[in-house]
């Protein structure tokens, strides 16, 4: 059974930082691509970040580009957000998402962290 658990979220000042883990099990989780998204109160779920199956590449929605940091550890079989110069509009829930090598999109949701960042 695959489980994506993320951690790490929290309330925080504006101009603060957190740092988000997404711990994976039940997959061979360096054959997996791995991405963030969140969802705030009455939005629809929006793309964070991507981190590909090796951690060669990466890519970042606009909204966040210079602000955070994906990265993963293939040893520890997780992924992290580093979040940086947080603004209130990065108030949501953020997920994990794990997407096969093999194929566009994610195959398995974690069930999320809140981040709240008050101004």
């Amino acid at each position: 059974q695959v489980q994506l658990v993320e951690s790490g979220g929290g309330l925080v000042q504006a101009g603060g930082s957190l740092r988000l883990s997404c711990a994976a099990s039940g997959l061979t989780f360096s054959n997996y691509n791995m991405g963030w998204f969140r969802q705030a109160p009455r939005k629809e779920r929006e793309f964070v970040a991507h981190i590909t199956w090796r951690g060669g590449n990466t890519y970042y929605a606009d909204s966040v580009k210079g602000r955070f940091t994906v990265s993963r550890d293939n040893a520890k079989n997780t992924v992290y957000l580093q979040m940086n110069s947080l603004k209130p509009e990065d108030t949501a829930v953020y997920y994990c998402a794990a997407g096969s090598q093999l194929h566009i999109g994610y195959d398995y949701w974690g069930q999320g962290t809140q981040v709240t960042v008050s101004s």
